[in-house]
């Protein structure tokens, strides 16, 4: 029996870029759908049950960071939340860690060079949620 396609949610608002992404990560494999607001993400977890939310962070309402944090409430057990962004990865690598997302990818990476990261994020455990700052 052929392996399930691993499903991935891709959140930008820009469109080129998401049909970039959709053309890319389809030839090697993926189920990908796409949205192009952070408004409406946890439903879309909720209802889609991706295995992969690659979202930017640079939204002009809602940033991304804030999103992962809202959306894995709703998300299954298994989706896995990356921050996919053109910011620079010392930036990226700090709103990982305190969203609690399980990663980052840089906007530079396509291709197979982004399908490669995303199967390695499949193999990875989820970090420990971040934990909150006691109240003073």
């Amino acid at each position: 029996m052929a392996e399930e396609k691993a499903r991935v949610l891709v959140v930008d608002d820009d469109p080129d870029l998401l049909d970039l992404v959709q053309r890319s990560l389809s030839a090697y494999g993926f189920e990908v759908l796409t949205h192009t607001s952070a408004l409406g993400v946890s439903n879309l977890v909720r209802s889609v049950e991706p295995d992969f939310v690659l979202i930017d962070v640079n939204f002009p309402a809602l940033k991304g960071d804030k999103v992962v944090n809202l959306a894995r409430q709703y998300a299954a057990a298994k989706t896995k939340f990356i921050l996919y962004s053109a910011s620079d990865e010392s930036k990226l690598r700090s709103l990982a860690l305190a969203s609690g997302a399980d990663g980052y990818i840089s906007k530079s990476v396509q291709g197979e060079e982004l399908a490669k990261r995303l199967h390695a994020f499949r193999l990875k455990p989820r970090p420990p949620n971040p934990t909150p700052a006691p109240a003073t």
